[in-house]
């Protein structure tokens, strides 16, 4: 027999017995995984956002089925999704209620000053480390797209120098609101439909100087639905809903002199 044969058989040899070794392990030594795991993996939306604090549907899976993590967690999901992951799992479902980003800014490049031109990196954090950008409202979207850029549903576009988040394609991860350098995109209950779309809280006047659309402290929002209804709290001179208890009233939008509250339509396209 030759030399070439027998190195051949040798090496065939070999293979059936660490084919024949793993096989052995694989029935004896495995770690067998809770079918729950793929249950609970294929009830959630799959969106792998990491809004719930795991690397993705599947860890945060594991860690459901672990008891290590909080019931409810996932962005993502519905009542029915929670209602599906509590009978897998056999405890009472958990009530969550979902949450979109909102940018509080509608101060698009034909509506807010600019005081310069920025010709860095297309970022906003670079831009406001460059003498605060190039917005004379230092409150107000620089436009650079950090947020559009970590926004894993791609739910956040750029129009006019503003963010624009669609509600229909959030999921409410929060990944935006960290990489935003001003700290004006913050999460809100998708159920409401009104919003006030500034973050400036100073004067009347000084708002003015900068934004043709920034809230001025009118209280006439307040004064619409009354203060004894408790939808509208104050941050110095700026209006905020209170998401507790958020304003219906489509009116609100007409009555605002400066055009800085808006309903959900205008929040999806940017009109």
């Amino acid at each position: 027999m030759s030399p070439l044969v027998i190195a051949v058989l040798i090496i065939a040899a070999l293979g059936a017995v660490a084919a024949l070794a793993l096989a052995v392990a694989d029935k004896y030594l495995a770690v067998k995984e809770d079918p729950r795991i793929g249950l609970v993996t294929a009830a959630l939306p799959g969106a792998n956002c990491g809004g719930c604090g795991f690397a993705g549907c599947g860890d945060y899976a594991r860690a459901l089925v672990a008891g290590t993590a909080a019931a409810g967690s996932c962005t993502a999901a519905d009542a029915k999704v929670n209602e599906e992951i509590a009978q897998i799992l056999g405890v009472a479902a958990t009530a969550t209620e979902k949450r979109v980003a909102l940018v509080k800014c509608c101060g698009t490049r034909s509506e807010a000053i600019r005081v310069g031109d920025y010709n860095g990196l297309a970022d906003c954090a670079s831009a406001a480390a460059t003498a605060g950008g190039d917005k004379g409202c230092r409150f107000g979207c620089l436009g650079y797209g950090a947020c559009a850029h970590v926004c894993p549903q791609n739910a956040i576009r750029i129009e006019d120098g503003l963010a624009i988040v669609d509600k229909r394609l959030c999921v409410g991860c929060g990944k935006c609101v960290a990489a935003c350098p001003r700290k004006l995109i913050a999460l809100v209950p998708a159920k409401a439909t009104i919003h006030v779309l500034c973050n400036n809280p100073l004067r009347g006047p000084e708002v003015i100087k900068v934004c043709g659309v920034g809230c001025m402290g009118c209280h006439l929002c307040e004064k619409h639905v009354g203060k004894e209804s408790n939808q509208f709290t104050f941050d110095r001179f700026l209006a905020q809903i209170n998401y507790a208890n958020p304003p219906t009233d489509a009116a609100l939008v007409d009555k605002c002199p400066r055009k800085c509250i808006r309903e959900d339509h205008h929040f999806e396209t940017g009109h």
